[in-house]
């Protein structure tokens, strides 16, 4: 019994799970810092970026000395020259080496500063882009919810005509079987009605293909379960008045990453420049080094053996005039090979030197490379101009299409109302038999239309109202 409790507790754990997860819903700013995380364009971009963290850190790194340790051991057979005994052998021969050196730049024109900072603004201009990636995949996103958010309403606006029209067909089918209707009215009604639901059907079609396109920008393997966050949005104020494109774009020329981007490019394409010229200047180096070695063929006294006496000539006694015989020793020798530490010790050699380099002719290449820093100094500079009148463009357009949609929907809303008031009229009309069903239809789908217009003019506002404040550095938010 008590398995059967806990079982059952386990299931209904799980099926509330699932509940909670079909009915889990996506806010626009859930949406878009989920594809901030998980796009692939955006993690590549950081990675760039990771890879230009350690370009910085190789190049403020390459400012230390290099220190650099070298160990060979070689073997030499037949007739050779011992390294260290300049004694030609016939036996084969093994030798060992090691070395250590270092090497420091003490000047060279300033390379050095140039190349880190250098790196140091590589690195700024990655983050700019990835910056740049972040908000162009936002506004992709809210521009996909916008339009999922339309393409609900609409499709709410669709069903409730539908259903409209099925209350008047079921009306005038008792207005025809009662004879108060031509039989002509009933079929205008049930084609009204087959309109209707095909504009419903068109509706839902529209709103699977935006849910698509915004599951697409947000990379999820499939749309099934997917449903965003209805928000309450507040009544659009008719009256506000939308900032010029001028004070936009200065607001915009400040905080946005493409601007940044491009007065980098100028920044590095000056150091650029600096590094050419640097190489007109002369080049001083320290360099030091310790080194040592050991030989086989170096050989060391082991034993001295006397040998026999040989007779080499005749004496005589000076005092007693005698002659004696006159003998030399001979010895033999046997040798060892000279301890490894004490050759170490005895072959060690130091060295220390400063290098001075003059550039005196190089076949004109510095020349060339410092003209050709230049031009991509000033090319900088061009791209950095062309940037800020597409920025200027785009605000202009955005600012036109905010100021033409606020136009269209206070319009577009006064339209309706007059609309509504005439299909009441048109109603009143019809109920009483003044007014066929043709001409009914004909101004029910007016007022469809214009309803429909008005949706679509609200939520193009709303987003061009949402664009020109990304614009001045305000993040993208369903709030008003």
């Amino acid at each position: 019994m008590q398995r059967r409790i806990q079982f059952g507790i386990i299931f209904l754990a799980v099926l509330l799970a699932q509940i909670s997860n079909a009915q889990e819903r996506w806010s626009l700013e859930s949406c878009i810092q989920y594809a901030i995380d998980n796009n692939i364009q955006i993690k590549q971009q950081s990675l760039y970026t990771e890879i230009q963290e350690n370009q910085l850190q190789s190049t403020k790194l390459s400012a230390l000395p290099s220190v650099n340790a070298s160990a060979y051991e070689s073997l030499r057979f037949g007739r050779n020259v011992d390294p260290y005994t300049n004694d030609f052998t016939e036996d084969n021969t093994q030798s060992f080496n090691m070395d250590v050196s270092t090497q420091m730049d003490l000047f060279r024109g300033g390379q050095r500063i140039h190349e880190i900072k250098k790196s140091q603004l590589n690195l700024e201009a990655g983050l700019k882009d990835l910056e740049k990636a972040k908000n162009d995949l936002s506004v992709n996103i809210a521009n996909a919810f916008f339009n999922v958010l339309f393409n609900e309403e609409l499709l709410e606006v669709s069903i409730k005509q539908l259903e409209t029209t099925q209350e008047q067909l079921s009306n005038t089918e008792k207005l025809v079987n009662a004879g108060a209707l031509a039989q002509g009215n009933l079929l205008e009604v049930q084609s009204q009605l087959a309109n209707e639901q095909l504009q419903v059907v068109n509706a839902e079609n529209n709103l699977d293909l935006a849910y698509l396109t915004l599951v697409q920008f947000l990379e999820l393997d499939s749309v099934k379960g997917f449903k965003i966050e209805r928000p309450a949005l507040n009544p659009i104020d008719e009256t506000i008045i939308l900032p010029s494109a001028r004070q936009v774009f200065l607001e915009a020329e400040m905080i946005m990453p493409e601007i940044e981007r491009s007065e980098l490019d100028v920044e590095i394409a000056n150091r650029d420049l600096a590094l050419a010229r640097s190489n007109f200047y002369p080049s001083l180096v320290l360099s030091a080094s310790y080194g040592s070695g050991y030989s086989s063929a170096r050989k060391d006294i082991d034993e001295v053996i006397p040998t026999n006496p040989m007779l080499i000539g005749y004496g005589i006694n000076s005092t007693t005039g005698d002659m004696f015989d006159v003998y030399q020793y001979g010895f033999d020798y046997t040798y060892k090979n000279r301890p490894f530490s004490d050759q170490i010790k005895d072959n060690a050699s130091a060295s220390l030197s400063l290098g001075l380099s003059i550039p005196i002719f190089n076949g004109w290449q510095v020349r060339s490379a410092v003209d050709n820093s230049k031009i991509n100094y000033d090319i900088s500079k061009y791209s950095l101009e062309l940037t800020k009148k597409n920025l200027l463009r785009e605000i202009q357009q955005a600012y036109a299409d905010a100021s033409a949609t606020q136009k269209k929907y206070i319009a577009t809303e006064k339209a309706l109302e007059a609309m509504v008031e005439s299909f009441r009229y048109t109603q009143k009309r019809f109920d009483i038999g003044l007014v066929t069903s043709l001409e009914y239809n004909t101004a029910k789908n007016q007022l469809n239309q214009t309803e429909s217009e008005l949706l679509r003019a609200k939520y193009e506002f709303i987003f061009k109202q949402k664009i020109l404040d990304f614009y001045r550095g305000i993040p993208i938010s369903i709030s008003q």
